[in-house]
């Protein structure tokens, strides 16, 4: 229920139906308050984890893959409004590892959301790999929500506002939430959310048998693990590094660099920043994914900015622009091909096409708003995209980007 909307007194209608019926059966459901930063509320229904939860509130418009997402480190620090109307219906899977020693199902070891917002929330659930409710996982994991919430009017707030700080409040918790809530809402931008979700120290993993035709160091800002294993599974031997590796003094012997995934404000990473642009130089082959797509403009004397409600989603349309060669056969200028990939995205921020310096191109571009959704290099070496070729959730259009990647590594170890 929309507290400011007069279009939306159905929702009304619809949640004391609700609460008419779980009386009937002796079950009152707890109701819960989103409080945005301009007051604005929305009502509905507690789940998950009775708790109260400060974040910044996005919206994310694809029909499947709720537990991805939810585990997805760049989401660390959000509230998250899923628009599509039905949510948990086919429950979550277990939590088990894999041989590597990471999540076998999952795109991390957590669940990085501060909460999330559905019209709907299934209890009831089917699908054979799942092993509880989506309620209960969240509810292990201390993670609250709200369904009953009219998803469409606060989704169109959002996209003519652009996004905000919100709070969920738990009206068991707080009998009367206020417009403002508990005073000032706490701002997880204002933090290092990138070292918060990094590993620690240097990890290495071996493909299946040991034997691999090149090694990477990759930068852990957030690294989806669908991310290692597409890398894994094409034979590749990954070393995961922290955030603020020093790869001037790496003694890791590797044949490429890869900038994963994260969250927050690019340039708060400014170590990274500085090996991405010591890895150019050197030459090495260079390849970037989302906030690598991001770490890299910046590195190369770019610029980036935030954008109005962000990409969120298993359906963002991307044009491919190729370099078309030039007619000495060395360098090129951008094109567009006509080819339209669906890809899955998330993130806030986007690149500066009218910053990137010469000799950089523009890869990709979102065909919904033409921003820039992936960079490269004339020399072909260095390149990065801002949507997530890996998927997990959503479409496979662009994974033969990571084989790309390993040629091109192949390549410069013939040479």
């Amino acid at each position: 229920m929309y507290s400011d909307c007069g279009d939306n007194a159905w929702r009304s209608e619809e949640i004391g139906i609700s609460l008419a019926f779980s009386s009937c059966i002796g079950t009152l459901p707890a109701m819960a308050t989103l409080i945005l930063a301009d007051g604005t509320q929305f009502h509905g229904q507690s789940f998950g984890a009775l708790t109260d939860s400060d974040g910044e509130v996005v919206f994310n418009t694809g029909m499947v893959g709720y537990p991805e997402s939810m585990t997805d480190p760049s989401y660390r620090g959000q509230i998250l409004v899923f628009t599509y109307p039905l949510i948990g219906n086919y429950g979550v899977p277990s939590e088990e590892k894999n041989a590597w020693g990471f999540s076998k199902n999952f795109e991390s070891e957590a669940i990085h959301v501060r909460g999330i917002i559905v019209a709907q929330a299934s209890e009831d659930y089917s699908h054979f790999a799942a092993v509880s409710s989506l309620g209960k996982w969240m509810e292990h994991h201390g993670i609250p929500g709200i369904t009953g919430v009219d998803t469409r009017a606060l989704t169109k707030k959002l996209r003519e506002t652009g996004v905000m700080l919100g709070r969920i409040v738990s009206n068991a918790l707080t009998p009367s939430p206020s417009s403002d809530g508990r005073g000032e809402i706490e701002d997880p931008n204002k933090k290092n959310l990138v070292a918060e979700v990094s590993c620690t120290e240097p990890i290495t993993y071996e493909p299946e048998g040991g034997i691999w035709e090149a090694t990477i160091v990759a930068f852990d800002c957030g690294m989806k693990r669908n991310i290692l294993r597409s890398f894994l599974k094409r034979g590749i031997r990954v070393h995961r590094v922290p955030w603020n590796y020093d790869l001037q003094k790496s003694q890791l012997p590797y044949d490429g660099v890869f900038i994963s995934n994260g969250p927050g404000d690019p340039k708060a990473c400014v170590e990274t920043i500085a090996q991405i642009r010591w890895s150019i130089q050197q030459g090495i082959p260079t390849f970037g994914i989302c906030l690598g797509n991001q770490l890299m403009a910046l590195a190369v004397g770019g610029d980036t900015y935030k954008l109005k409600y962000g990409h969120r989603g298993a359906n963002q349309p991307c044009l491919l622009h190729p370099l078309a060669p030039s007619s000495t056969g060395g360098g090129g200028t951008p094109r567009e091909s006509g080819r339209c990939i669906i890809t899955s995205q998330n993130h806030g921020f986007a690149v500066d096409e009218r910053k990137l310096p010469s000799g950089w191109h523009v890869w990709f571009t979102n065909a919904n708003d033409g921003t820039v959704e992936g960079i490269t290099h004339e020399s072909g070496k260095f390149c990065a995209v801002q949507f997530h070729p890996e998927a997990t959730p959503g479409p496979e259009d662009a994974n033969y980007l990571f084989d790309e990647f390993i040629a091109l590594m192949r390549k410069e170890k013939k040479n």
